[in-house]
């Protein structure tokens, strides 16, 4: 019997000697085990290469802003498991993270002893989060963030309100494909019949695969740049100003402190979303609700700004996609700072492709692992980058103490790569700054 959190939290990262078992059926069974939870969770289901935790945080805080009690579901965590299952953006207390273990474990357990196998850690989460929002904690409305892909990803039991498909580009092409349009067929495993979809995909093969499924499924479909429109964009000091237009109605003067191009097509899309909330569903969201939501939010680990003297930022772009707009936001907000990047990434991402962006971008360029079954090693990291001022270092926290002090003013120091590091590096950062 689980009695401690400690155990707890150990027995789920247990599961992942599993690896990872595309498909439904173990799902489906738990489901079927537990009386359908999933059923009960009114929810909006975000999918997308990139921007789904960015677009998760606009949409939560706009409808936090009106008085709704909101649930998310969200990967990876940044400071501590349980803001994977969050109520109002508070992560769930520590004794309902043993309680839901104790719930599933014994469904686990059964499980493993059928012929589909046991079920793998993210599938674990999945079942404890539904049956939280479907059975213990029902709320006004779940934000549910997909793990990977769409159509065999665990959280695909679900039948939303609302479908999001944030973007489509190259990520996980040893699981999705390597095509953009394999991609985009995972991705589009989301979309429900009748359920309208909402996405900000502007790649022409991505968007042919997801238009066809949308109508094959009849979900009306809202896409950026057609249906809906972003304009008078403007980067301020504090971020981003911009008007958003929809079939129903237009927002001016926006602010969002995410900075970033494409920070603010997320928001854009939290912002349809949330007219079809208002629409559809009858959720109560004034216009205020929508400036007053989208100033507020906030996203940890997404261009966060660590300390101003000396400038450090911390951004989790594991991907290529992510790093361009990374590199494009430095140059946007901070063009006259000298860059020093610090990146460690899974060994599994198209290194080469996210490095060299990175080699343009920076003065110098320092390369690190961290302490993670996947994570690339440094010198393997170094060895794709052509910048002459390039190095490996294993102690990355010792390093950051020091280029801290040597950078001076025109100097900013930018932490990036797998979000899994990103935790890391943050956690220390934070408790250093306290001291």
């Amino acid at each position: 019997m689980i009695r401690t959190y400690e155990e707890a939290v150990a027995w789920i990262h247990g599961r992942l000697r599993l690896g990872m078992k595309p498909g439904l059926k173990r799902m489906e069974w738990m489901m079927e085990k537990l009386g359908h939870p999933e059923r009960r969770v009114r929810a909006v289901h975000i999918g997308g290469t990139n921007g789904k935790g960015s677009t998760v945080a606009y949409l939560r805080s706009i409808l936090q802003a009106t008085g709704y009690s909101v649930g998310t579901f969200t990967s990876p965590y940044v400071e501590q498991f349980n803001e994977r299952i969050s109520v109002n953006g508070e992560p769930i207390r520590d004794e309902e993270i043993v309680e839901l273990v104790r719930v599933i474990q014994p469904l686990a357990d059964e499980l493993e002893r059928t012929e589909l196998g046991g079920p793998t850690e993210f599938e674990v989460i999945t079942a404890m989060m539904l049956y939280y929002f479907g059975k213990q904690q029902i709320q006004d409305i779940v934000l549910i963030e997909v793990g990977l892909g769409g159509r065999l990803d665990s959280t695909n039991v679900i039948y939303p309100l609302v479908s999001v498909i944030t973007n489509v580009s190259y990520d996980h092409m040893n699981i999705l494909g390597d095509t953009l349009g394999q991609i985009a067929a995972e991705k589009a495993g989301i979309i429900k019949s009748g359920v309208p979809l909402v996405t900000a995909v502007q790649e022409p093969e991505a968007w042919e695969v997801i238009a066809k499924t949308a109508a094959e499924r009849k979900a009306k479909t809202y896409r950026l740049g057609v249906d809906f429109a972003v304009s008078n964009q403007q980067t301020t000091a504090e971020g981003e100003q911009f008007s958003v237009t929809t079939p129903f109605a237009a927002y001016h003067d926006l602010r969002i402190h995410m900075p970033g191009v494409h920070q603010i097509d997320n928001a854009a899309t939290a912002v349809m979303a949330a007219e079809l909330l208002r629409l559809s569903y009858s959720f109560l969201i004034e216009p205020e609700h929508i400036h007053d939501g989208l100033a507020m939010a906030a996203w940890p680990g997404r261009f966060e700004r660590m300390s101003d003297d000396p400038l450090v930022i911390i951004d989790g772009a594991h991907n290529e996609a992510g790093i361009r707009a990374l590199v494009d936001t430095v140059r946007t907000h901070y063009p006259d700072k000298r860059v020093h990047v610090l990146f460690a990434a899974l060994a599994d991402k198209p290194l080469e492709r996210m490095i060299r962006p990175l080699d343009e971008l920076a003065e110098t360029i320092t390369f690190t692992t961290f302490d993670f079954p996947r994570a690339a090693q440094a010198e393997a990291l170094t060895a794709l980058s052509s910048h002459p001022q390039k190095a490996a270092v294993s102690d990355w926290a010792g390093w950051i103490r020091e280029k801290k002090k040597q950078i001076g003013d025109d100097g900013l120091l930018l932490v990036t790569g797998s979000l899994y590091f990103l935790s890391e590096v943050r956690k220390r950062l934070k408790n250093n700054a306290k001291r």
